[in-house]
């Protein structure tokens, strides 16, 4: 099966709903599903995350580290990692679990070696469009850091796939399916629950242009892929055809600037890292 067949077929099983998830997304997506709303009790909120032991190692360790643990006070139990990173950030890195765990079924080197490229990427993304939230299209950080993790899900779900499909990743491109991959990519957001505005901004990257001035979430994530220093293996087109030239990035992110969001973005994606590795 080429590459034009693959798309097809899994396009084909997406558009009826039949998505193949590895059977540990189902938990992390239960704590998704109740994250979403923020009314829930914290205490529902603790009992949710402590019965994924994994989950619950991993907010502790993300509300110690740099990115959320300025003050240098170390939290030792849920609750209190619960209330620093809070709501959206712990629904966010339930997020990147699911991401993560997309990896954790592919048993082709070459095809792991690529889903490791690509989260190093996404987590990358990730932090710079917190950053870039915070510091330039004055957007929710919070909701920029979540677009960020989910941003190339599609991708991921595809790499998940190419150990059944070995035609998936084959370089022709002759054979590239931008419509079929847009297709698996606005299914898997949807079954992961991916709500609308992100889903906008992600589904927009593909072909969209950068605002002038910068002011939208799908304005954060563009810029954020332009300066991520690690590329997405599968990226069509790549980081370096931004359709804006330099110099109108430049109009609103200098390279002083530049320097210290990809700084503090390394140290965050660094932390964010080791989290998701207790």
């Amino acid at each position: 099966m080429n590459k034009l067949e693959a798309f097809g077929h899994i396009a084909a099983l997406a558009i009826r709903g039949d998505l193949v998830f590895p059977t540990s997304v189902n938990a992390a997506l239960r704590v998704q599903l109740a994250l979403e709303d923020p009314d829930t009790p914290i205490d529902e909120a603790i009992r949710l995350v402590l019965a994924e032991p994994q989950l619950a190692a991993r907010t502790v360790a993300l509300a110690n580290s740099a990115m959320f643990n300025r003050g240098g006070n170390t939290v030792t139990n849920v609750r209190a990692a619960i209330t620093r990173v809070g709501y959206h950030n712990l629904y966010a890195l339930a997020a990147a679990m699911v991401v993560r765990q997309f990896g954790s079924r592919i048993a082709h080197p070459e095809v792991r070696a690529k889903a490791e490229q690509l989260w190093q990427h996404t987590v990358h993304v990730a932090c710079l469009a917190r950053l870039i939230a915070r510091d330039v299209t004055e957007i929710n950080p919070d909701t920029a850091l979540f677009a960020g993790i989910v941003h190339e899900v599609g991708s991921f779900y595809l790499l998940s796939r190419a150990d059944e499909f070995p035609g998936l990743l084959d370089p022709d491109p002759d054979n590239w399916q931008p419509a079929s991959e847009e297709i698996i990519t606005r299914e898997v957001m949807k079954k992961l629950g991916v709500p609308e505005e992100v889903s906008i901004a992600i589904e927009g990257l593909r072909d969209g242009f950068l605002g002038v001035p910068p002011e939208s979430l799908l304005d954060t994530l563009l810029l954020a892929n332009h300066f991520a220093p690690v590329d997405s293996p599968l990226a069509a087109p790549p980081r370096e055809e931004l359709p804006e030239s330099e110099s109108v990035v430049d109009l609103f992110i200098d390279e002083a600037m530049a320097a210290r969001l990809l700084d503090e973005a390394e140290k965050d994606a660094t932390s964010m890292n080791a989290a998701l590795l207790v």
